[in-house]
Parts: structure tokens; sequence; C-alpha cells
């Protein structure tokens, strides 16, 4: 059984894709981007940015019982590897005793404003 998890973003319905997906106990969070959910702005600190965008993420996760402890990949793209230290912090907070396997890609994103995209794979946690 898949299930979809959609977000109302901006993006999911002019491309063609859902925040989530959720298929054979692996949850499966697409590339997200910090925006402020009430007002749709979007902060030029990186930092603030990757807590925004972790969560919408986590917004997603617990839509699919699920949370950050049960991440067991994630991805981080930025258009400034430079940049990606400034999120360390969050990162930690956000994983802290759980850490995933992670990679980070230096990569052009959809839009200029947005400066990280996080990308996560979750296992649904067995009760």
């Amino acid at each position: 059984m898949i299930r979809r998890i959609p977000s109302g973003g901006t993006y999911e319905e002019k491309i063609g894709y859902c925040r989530a997906v959720v298929a054979d106990g692996w949850i499966f969070v697409s590339g997200t981007v910090g925006v402020d959910r009430q007002t749709g702005e979007v902060s030029s600190d990186i930092a603030v940015q990757c807590r925004q965008a972790l969560d919408i993420i986590e917004e997603a996760l617990l839509a699919a019982g699920s949370g950050f402890s049960d991440v067991v990949r994630v991805t981080y793209m930025l258009p400034d590897r430079s940049e990606f230290e400034a999120c360390w912090p969050v990162l930690s907070a956000t994983f802290g005793d759980a850490p995933p396997a992670a990679t980070m890609i230096e990569c052009g994103l959809i839009d200029p404003k947005y400066r990280i995209e996080i990308e996560v794979t979750a296992r649904v946690p067995q009760r």
C-alpha cells in the first residue's frame, strides 16, 4: 500500500509531487526548502531556512507516524557549500542521539532565494 502526504506547498501542484510518500514501511520525504508557513516569506538567514525546512519535514514525518529519530538518511543540498556550517547546530539539535547517514551536495536550487533544501528517508516505527 502506498500513502501520499501532501503539504499544500507552492510547487507540489506545479511540478507534480507530494511532500512525502509512505510505502512498504518506508517514508520518503521530498526535498524541502525553508519558508515561513504563516507568511510565505523566505528568510535570508540560512539557519532559519534550515529550521523551517526541518519543521515542514517534521510535519510530514508525524503525519506518517514517525519522527526524526526514525530518519535513516538525509541529503542536504546547498548552492554554496561554505554556508553549511551555519546549519550544523540546528541539525545536531534536531537529530541528537539518532543521527542518520548524511550527504551534502552543492547544487543549484529551484529559486535563488533558497539557500538549503533537505530530503529525508525514514522508517515507519514498529509498534
